[in-house]
């Protein structure tokens, strides 16, 4: 198996480089409006922004910065298939303009954004960043009322152009099959609140040898949970905000096509140095699934509970029939095409010696059966 990934230094807001309707899934963490240290990116592609800023115009200079935003969600309009996935890592931002401190709600005007596009919005999830601790007192400290509370969540919005995705075809239905998550997965993913996810600090450095911060990058998991769970093995990701390629090497560690988009060719070098490092990670990512997933069914037969199921692949227990067909393939090889195209060789099933789990051999297992306690599961 191979996937192909692309690196586009240039705005968004055009994507020519994209075929109509050829997009499976996005996932994109934009600049957020009304966050100080993206002022500048936003007056440079608008110099009202600017202006609105310098005479104390909030609600101007918060509908600009979502003008630019809008742009490129038009563009996903085109480019993403009937039936795709959109979903968007934003916070909202507080800021004291005039004197006057106030919540500026990014989220609200994204999904009126993409409702007017004619999207399908679908249940919320809140991303509790570790980093924003209450502790950290905003307004009047322990006097009320003018204290304020603190933001400790983020949003992702997820967003459906259209109707449901359908399986047809043979080949298809198998794709989905093996794209399958466990269980106990879907139990922690699918909960609409997110812990435990930390954010990964971004350095950049300018030419004249200075370096800049930038905004906490979300972490590798939450794309990498967010594609598992909205496409299948071969589909194609887009992220029009890629930065430093987070969605891309997740994309790659999936088993999916990728392109990023972004401005800022400062990124690039950076981008460059991940995505080669991406057999290590992809396969650290699928050994670190496939043991907590031998540590949930341990616990769950030292409790007493039966497992009726088998994964064909593994030759593993699992909790339900639509596991039996799960596999997660290795990352064998990186491969350069000039520095903003990759190939990514991906191990197939016969090239797994011996299987992940290591377990007396038992074939094609009655269903009915369950697991005896004193079966051993480990890795390796």
């Amino acid at each position: 198996m191979q996937t192909h990934h692309r690196i586009i230094i240039d705005n968004a807001a055009r994507m020519a480089d994209i075929d109509d309707q050829s997009i499976d899934l996005v996932v994109t963490s934009p600049p957020y409006p009304m966050i100080q240290m993206w002022d500048a990116l936003f007056c440079m592609l608008n110099p009202a922004i600017a202006e609105d800023l310098a005479e104390d115009r909030a609600d101007g200079a918060f509908e600009h910065m979502h003008g630019q935003l809008d742009r490129v969600w038009t563009e996903l309009g085109r480019v993403v298939k009937p039936g795709g996935v959109v979903c968007i890592n934003i916070g909202d931002a507080t800021r004291t303009i005039a004197s006057l401190f106030r919540l500026f709600a990014n989220h609200a005007r994204i999904i009126t954004a993409f409702h007017a596009l004619g999207f399908t919005q679908v249940p919320t999830i809140l991303w509790r960043k570790a980093t924003n601790a209450p502790n950290k007192f905003m307004g009047s400290g322990m006097l009320p009322p003018g204290a304020y509370v603190t933001l400790e969540h983020e949003y992702i919005l997820i967003f459906r152009k259209g109707g449901k995705r359908l399986f047809s075809t043979a080949e298809e239905k198998n794709l989905r099959n093996a794209s399958a998550f466990f269980w106990e997965e879907r139990n922690q993913w699918f909960s609409d609140v997110w812990f435990n996810l930390i954010g990964t600090p971004q350095t950049l450095h300018n030419g004249n040898g200075k370096s800049r911060e930038r905004s906490a990058a979300f972490p590798f998991d939450l794309p990498y949970r967010l594609i598992n769970m909205f496409s299948v093995k071969g589909d194609t990701v887009l992220d029009p905000f890629v930065g430093t390629a987070t969605t891309m090497l997740a994309a790659m560690s999936a088993g999916r096509h990728s392109i990023g988009y972004d401005l800022d060719p400062a990124f690039q070098e950076i981008a460059l140095q991940k995505i080669a490092g991406i057999p290590e990670l992809a396969n650290r990512v699928i050994e670190r699934r496939l043991q907590a997933h031998a540590d949930f069914i341990a616990d769950r037969l030292q409790a007493g509970k039966e497992v009726r199921n088998f994964n064909r692949r593994y030759n593993v227990p699992v909790v339900t029939r639509q596991e039996e067909m799960l596999y997660l393939e290795p990352v064998r090889q990186i491969q350069f095409i000039g520095n903003d195209r990759f190939k990514v060789i991906h191990e197939s099933e016969a090239a797994i010696q011996p299987a992940s789990f290591i377990c007396p051999p038992e074939p094609d297992p009655p269903r009915t059966r369950s697991v005896s306690k004193s079966r051993q599961l480990k890795l390796f």
